[in-house]
Formats: structure tokens, C-alpha cells, sequence
């Protein structure tokens, strides 16, 4: 997905440049127009970096939250809202349905829920039963 992302916006730059190329060379000089892309570039890597930080931290904290056996707990809340958090970057904006059936799929599609369960087994199960848990929409 970021690959994507860069490529895209590498292609982004590209057709700005064909585009606006004669006017922008006329208003700035080309160590600013360079330093924009730069920064743009950037931005994708700043992105990526923290969606990485916050996986790393939810898996870390969905580890010990199964170790309470208790997806209503402090530490599966945690999870939870890490998930949220991580979600957020990929999706933009927050919708709690969304997130309630992106999890509920975490464990009828086993793409997904073996992602989750390769270092501890049942790890899909318990987040979407903390996400469901944390969006209001616990199944009774």
C-alpha cells in the first residue's frame, strides 16, 4: 500500500511537472520547486513510520490484553483504540460500523485472521471482540 502511495505520488509530481512546468519555473526557483517535492515525498515516509509505530504497539498491546482473557479490559480497550488510531490513517476518517465489520471479517476470512493469529492463536477472535466492545456493537 505505501508503495502505491509513493508511486502514485511520484506519478503526482510528475504530471504537475508537465503541467505547470513553465510557470512554476517562471514564479520559483528550482531549488524551491525541489524542496516541495521533497517535502511531499516526505510526508508519505512520516506517515508510514507512524503507522508502523502504532501496529507494532497494538500487536504488543493485544499480546498481554489476551493474557487478561478480557476483551472488555483496560489493555484490550487499548488494543482497541490502537486499532482505531491505525485504521484512521489508512481510512482518513472514523466510522465505527466500518470498523465493527472490518473486524467481524478478521475472523471468517483466515487471510486475516491467520495475520492475527500467527504468534498466539485465537488473537483475531479477541480483537474483534474488543473492537466490538469499544464501538458499542458487542453482540449479545
Amino acid at each position: 500500500m505505501i508503495e502505491k502511495n509513493l508511486q502514485d505520488l511520484k506519478k503526482l509530481i510528475e504530471e504537475n511537472k508537465a503541467k505547470y512546468s513553465q510557470e512554476i519555473r517562471e514564479l520559483y526557483e528550482e531549488e524551491i520547486i525541489e524542496q516541495s517535492n521533497e517535502r511531499i515525498k516526505n510526508m508519505i515516509k512520516i506517515k508510514h513510520e507512524e503507522m508502523t509505530k502504532i501496529e507494532q504497539e497494538l500487536m504488543e498491546s493485544l499480546k498481554k490484553a489476551m493474557r487478561t482473557d478480557n476483551p472488555a479490559g483496560k489493555l484490550a480497550q487499548k488494543a482497541a483504540d490502537l486499532h482505531h488510531q491505525w485504521l484512521s490513517l489508512y481510512w482518513g476518517s472514523y466510522n465505527k460500523e466500518a470498523h465493527a465489520s472490518l473486524v467481524r471479517m478478521y475472523v471468517v476470512d483466515e487471510r486475516f485472521s491467520h495475520y492475527y493469529d500467527k504468534n498466539q492463536p485465537g488473537t483475531a477472535q479477541f480483537l474483534k471482540d474488543a473492537v466490538l466492545f469499544y464501538t458499542g456493537m458487542n453482540e449479545q
